[in-house]
């Protein structure tokens, strides 16, 4: 099933891997495979295409970026079940990564493919060589969350034009400047048998807001667990991490560095793409250089610097 059509100007995804229970994923790629693996997971209503500006910098990088659709959303099957709780995304990406010819990846996770990421690694499921978690942590806010919720339920029978869909985007993300060309939204939605626009996910997806206080217990447990290196990226104008979610996070994985990206909101990779880019390259050319490179030393933290644990300095 599906949410509709797919308009025309959509990208066809360029790979489709079997994730679990006959599923197919689909995905695209960025730079050379030969180039150590970073794997792209993005949030909860966004799809693999919120990570082109980044995966194209990695893979100028030299580094091979894969950002795929999770279940449910974009060119991605949706569960026949209706299925989309944390521990089926976290088979999905185990499997993507069998598929991937079982190679050592960096998991970079962004809201709710962070979470599938901390799971992955925190319990073992996924040998990774690196972690970046994107503006989400083990504490989350629950304001955030409901606002995230009552956007993705609004107008279930759909929109009339691409101008109300950019309208309902821009009143969930003030902060950023409308797009002049409506073209783009194309693929973030599928036009329905009734003639309107419909958001490109499975509408029985949705966030697990009731479950916060059972999420947060085992992903603390999943922090505490890790012991590669990680990296935390906050956007200074999310509802969704907090300072003291950060903070938190910090104090309990203390190798942890910390950026965080005042002007941007939620959706840091898309509303700071050159920011983000630079930070997440930087960190990675230390930790897994690509080939030819010299691995450096982790960072040394000033001893004057302000913050929590294992922050890099606040990010214009």
């Amino acid at each position: 099933m599906s949410a509709g059509q797919r308009l025309p100007g959509t990208p066809d995804p360029m790979h489709f891997w079997m994730g679990e229970g006959g599923v197919r994923i689909a995905g695209d790629s960025w730079g050379d495979p030969d180039g150590p693996l970073v794997l792209l997971q993005h949030g909860g209503g966004q799809t693999r295409h919120a990570w082109k500006g980044a995966g194209e910098k990695l893979g100028a990088a030299g580094f091979f970026a894969v950002a795929f659709d999770a279940r449910g959303h974009g060119d991605s099957d949706w569960s026949p079940d209706g299925d989309y709780g944390q521990d089926l995304m976290v088979k999905d990406l185990v499997r993507v990564v069998a598929s991937l010819d079982r190679r050592r990846a960096v998991l970079v996770g962004a809201s709710m493919g962070g979470g599938t990421s901390l799971v992955a690694v925190g319990e073992e499921q996924v040998d990774a060589t690196a972690l970046v978690m994107v503006d989400i942590a083990h504490r989350i806010e629950p304001e955030g969350v409901a606002r995230i919720e009552a956007f993705m339920q609004q107008r279930p029978e759909g929109f009339d034009s691409l101008e109300q869909v950019a309208e309902a985007i821009g009143r969930y993300q003030p902060h950023r400047t409308p797009p002049k060309n409506l073209a783009g939204l194309a693929k973030n939605v599928r036009l329905g048998e009734n003639g309107k626009y419909h958001w490109h996910w499975d509408p029985r997806f949705r966030p697990r807001r009731h479950d916060l206080s059972k999420r947060r217990q085992r992903l603390e447990a999943c922090v505490r667990n890790l012991k590669l290196p990680t990296l935390l990226v906050r956007g200074g104008l999310s509802d969704v991490l907090s300072e003291e979610g950060a903070a938190e996070f910090c104090a309990l994985c203390a190798h942890a560095e910390y950026v965080n990206v005042t002007s941007a909101g939620h959706m840091v990779a898309g509303d700071r793409n050159d920011i983000f880019g630079k930070a997440v390259i930087g960190f990675l050319t230390r930790v897994v250089p690509p080939k030819g490179q010299p691995m450096q030393a982790p960072r040394t933290l000033h001893p004057h610097h302000e913050g929590p644990p294992g922050d890099i300095k606040d990010v214009p």
